[in-house]
């Protein structure tokens, strides 16, 4: 029975612990624990929602960065086009220039051997005019005297 008195004290010694405990539970509930709470879920939306945010922002900023590449590709293909039409006006010039040039090289041909045929003609009949006088001179030289050269030659 001792024990049991000593028991019933130590319970009863323990009550004014025990409500203390009981109320420091309450209040630390009321005072940390749900204001805490409170921040916490605050936190985590307000986390929450900038991690969403971040996501739109990031898509967003793919798709102008796609708009941009889709541009920039765009202009890299119209700054091909305009190149490759240079480059083919220019070889057409080129061509237009090599074309002339020969054109006048083939004209300044065909005078030049025209020329050349037209002296040679002029050269044949002073040739064969020469060739007729050298034939009388070499005959005269060749015959005796007083021989009729027109007779010798039929």
């Amino acid at each position: 029975m001792e024990i049991v008195q000593q028991l019933g004290g130590l319970v009863l010694g323990s009550v004014p612990t025990m409500i203390f405990f009981i109320l420091l539970v309450i209040c630390y509930n009321l005072l940390v624990r749900r204001p805490l709470a409170k921040v916490l879920a605050e936190r985590t939306a307000r986390t929450s929602g900038a991690v969403e945010q971040a996501r739109s922002a990031i898509s967003a900023a793919e798709a102008e960065t796609q708009v941009y590449e889709d541009k920039l590709r765009a202009a890299r293909a119209d700054v091909l086009a305009a190149r490759e039409h240079l480059l083919q006006q220019w070889n057409a010039e080129r061509d237009a220039a090599l074309n002339a040039a020969r054109t006048a090289s083939q004209q300044k041909v065909s005078v030049a051997r025209k020329q050349i045929e037209d002296s040679a003609a002029v050269a044949r009949q002073q040739i064969e005019s020469a060739t007729e006088m050298l034939s009388d001179q070499i005959l005269r030289a060749v015959l005796p005297k007083g021989t009729n050269i027109s007779e010798v030659r039929q």
